[in-house]
């Protein structure tokens, strides 16, 4: 539950939350209990929302903008621990109340947020949910644009504060987006996860490139995945020759080999022999009964949710899909690797899929917090010059 603290004290720093109120929710969260991390942050959220709502807020309208984005974020956080029981209505509530939240926080910036659907093609029959920023108010101004997506769990208005927010200071237009796995796609549209990640970003790129020409540098268009998003997005900048650039963090070589980690040797042992209902059996009677760590508890619940599937096996089986070996060799772009000095999940992957690029990766350890990684990147482009250069 650390890490799900520090997801909005990071995004704090952009209006995403407020770090005295996260303090104090951490103070009355049970530890180890999901039920009640979920009850203190929808106390929070609802609390900050009724101060959005407060007339008496209104005469500063930066602050309001702030309360709905702190307030988004506290349900966003109030559905993390949810997924185990798909028929739970929370797990459709609480997010419709995010994305309300959200929404009118994207209203009030200088330049509003707008929200779009973009079909992907017919025979994939599949939306993909997307935010547009604009960095300018000219419809002159081709700028360099960032196409931005998530992972295994966090959500496309996370990555406002991640990304969007320090990118369109520094005159970058953004695009955010989520398929299928992924929080809105997976509930509106009962999908889960898909290896060819081309098939989504591909609509993305011809979307931006169509509806938004007039606005967008098409010599400097950039895809950035971010987690479990690393691979996603190696995967689109294999088979999408209209990108500029790539940014991965982390690098990420073989989900499966990081998946596993998580598993004991015992259970890895029965896995690989195929015995998939023995599996199965163990891992979902451990978690029904109490006995997995939370975050191996969590890890099942949302795996089995975001890739549509009820059986831990099938899970695993097809988590060995995601693994970049088969098309590294196609990647032509220049592509920024992250690592992290803490890493445990990926660990040495990121140098793996950097040697594989060879001169047209850059791979960067980064010892601090994510809100540094984007100021990293962007700084050095901009100014015009290409990432190419």
């Amino acid at each position: 539950m650390n890490f799900d603290l520090l997801t909005p004290l990071g995004e704090s720093i952009t209006g995403g939350g407020d770090v005295g109120p996260i303090l104090g929710a951490a103070k009355a969260i049970e530890a180890g209990n999901m039920t009640s991390f979920s009850e203190v942050f929808y106390k929070l959220a609802n609390d900050t929302k009724a101060q959005a709502e407060d007339p008496e807020n209104a005469y500063d309208p930066l602050n309001v903008r702030e309360t709905w984005f702190s307030a988004a974020s506290y349900f966003r956080k109030a559905d993390n621990y949810l997924h185990g029981n798909w028929s739970n209505p929370l797990i459709n509530s609480i997010w419709a109340e995010h994305l309300a939240a959200f929404d009118k926080g994207i209203a009030a910036l200088p330049i509003p947020g707008k929200r779009i659907q973009i079909p992907a093609a017919t025979k994939e029959n599949f939306t993909i949910e997307a935010i547009w920023y604009s960095a300018s108010e000219s419809n002159d101004d081709k700028l360099p644009t960032l196409i931005i997506g998530n992972g295994f769990d966090a959500a496309q208005e996370d990555s406002y504060h991640n990304f969007v927010a320090p990118a369109l200071a520094r005159g970058w237009n953004c695009i955010t987006y989520e398929g299928p796995g992924q929080p809105t796609v997976r509930r509106n549209q009962n999908l889960g996860f898909r290896p060819d990640w081309e098939k989504v970003v591909t609509p993305v790129v011809d979307y931006v490139l169509s509806e938004k020409k007039q606005v967008v540098d098409e010599s400097r268009l950039v895809l950035i995945g971010n987690s479990f998003g690393g691979y996603l997005a190696a995967r689109a900048a294999a088979f999408e020759p209209r990108l500029s650039a790539a940014v991965l963090i982390d690098g990420v070589w073989d989900n499966y080999a990081a998946y596993k980690r998580e598993l004991s040797t015992e259970m890895i042992d029965i896995y690989e022999a195929g015995n998939y209902t023995q599996f199965d059996d163990i891992l979902l009677t451990a978690r029904e009964a109490g006995k997995l760590s939370t975050g191996a508890a969590w890890g099942i619940d949302q795996g089995l949710w975001s890739f549509y599937t009820h059986s831990p096996a099938n899970f695993f089986t097809r988590v060995k899909e995601y693994n970049v070996e088969g098309f590294i060799d196609k990647i032509k772009i220049p592509v920024f690797v992250g690592d992290a000095e803490l890493e445990s999940s990926y660990v040495g992957q990121p140098k793996q899929v950097a040697d594989a690029l060879g001169d047209l990766a850059t791979l960067h350890t980064f010892k601090g917090w994510l809100a540094f990684i984007v100021r990293l990147v962007l700084d050095k482009n901009s100014r015009g010059r290409s990432m190419r250069g």
